[in-house]
């Protein structure tokens, strides 16, 4: 509860899960206030893990692990040191080293695991293998995002979220939280709020939709839910891209790319293209277009005229504006909400 003095001190592990890496870090708190060393190491979370067993990903998840210390400390001198876990899905917590999964999102789809503590499953993996560690905190990765940055910057009030998916965090008083009451805590204490707010307007009746979300939202693992994050977030910007792109394809009456058979190329495959495809097309700084042609070429195998050229850069200038556009209303939502008229995010 609250945020960090700036003068903690000490030696720990962190894991991140999201959902499209894996993140195992070293971090040393020094006696200077604000201050930290890092070290960290970046695994791919492999795709086929995301719809596998639950044993699978704790698995994959602790070798991870034993890799970065087996690396980093060869002579086996780090000792037992406290792991914190950013679990980056929404989690009920009646503790700081406990948390029960709602539900997967960013794609996954693992069995075995929700309504389940996955503190556990975790420390089982860890402890099959000897390792060293000793997971105390359990803590979702906007709320992490804020506590870290309030660390070296004080002005932080908002943690966010804009890759894989979206999410913010912020501090609320607890007297403001009713769930909290029982507790009999301050009505003043900050405490940290993990908003979830991916899943906002899920019943589809306050943001329009256009048929590409509908779409999107058909094929997810899960349909119904996280109806924002699939507007906004990083792993459904080029899938709208490419539904668009084949709905106009298939309209007489636009004739996008008329003379070639589609089904025969990349964009026949769901998710072939992720977000940095759109921000390459925006970053054409060209008139004639000539990197987005070339990467339609090498990445699609298509060669467009220049109208064509003009409509890809204009359909992904509109999904990213709309994705910033509604991002922002996200932070704008909780500035409204505690009155903060200046903040760092």
């Amino acid at each position: 509860m609250g945020y960090p003095t700036g003068d903690e001190t000490g030696t720990f592990l962190a894991l991140d899960m999201g959902g499209t890496n894996l993140r195992v870090c070293e971090i040393i708190l020094p006696e200077e206030k604000g201050e930290f060393d890092i070290i960290q190491s970046k695994y791919r979370m492999p795709e086929e893990l995301k719809v596998g067993q639950s044993e699978e990903l704790w698995e994959y998840i602790a070798d991870c692990v034993q890799q970065f210390i087996e690396y980093h400390h060869e002579d086996g001198d780090l000792g037992t040191v406290p792991l914190g876990f950013t679990f980056s899905y929404p989690c009920t917590q009646d503790y700081i080293d406990h948390g029960v999964l709602q539900r997967w999102t960013k794609g996954f789809d693992i069995a075995g695991v929700e309504g389940h503590d996955v503190v556990p499953m975790l420390e089982a993996a860890l402890s099959k293998r000897g390792l060293p560690t000793k997971v105390t905190a359990l803590i979702n990765d906007t709320t992490g995002t804020l506590i870290a940055s309030n660390y070296v910057d004080p002005a932080t009030r908002i943690g966010a979220i804009f890759g894989t998916g979206c999410n913010a965090a912020y501090m609320e008083d607890a007297g403001s939280i009713p769930k909290l009451a029982h507790h009999d805590l301050p009505p003043d204490l900050p405490v940290a709020i993990n908003c979830e707010y991916g899943a906002f307007d899920n019943e589809h009746v306050v943001l329009p939709h256009t048929p590409y979300d509908a779409l999107i939202d058909r094929d997810s693992p899960r349909p119904g839910q996280q109806a924002f994050e699939k507007m906004i977030a990083g792993l459904y910007l080029g899938e709208l891209f490419r539904l668009a792109v084949l709905d106009l394809h298939s309209r007489p009456n636009t004739a996008l790319f008329p003379n070639r058979d589609l089904s025969l190329t990349p964009l026949h495959r769901p998710y072939s293209l992720d977000a940095s495809f759109l921000s390459l097309i925006e970053e054409d700084p060209f008139e004639n277009l000539s990197e987005t042609a070339d990467l339609l070429r090498h990445k699609l195998g298509i060669e467009a005229s220049k109208p064509e050229l003009e409509l890809c850069r204009r359909l992904a200038e509109l999904i990213g504006t709309r994705a910033a556009r509604l991002s922002a209303c996200g932070i704008a939502a909780i500035c409204k909400k505690k009155g903060i008229e200046s903040c760092h995010v």
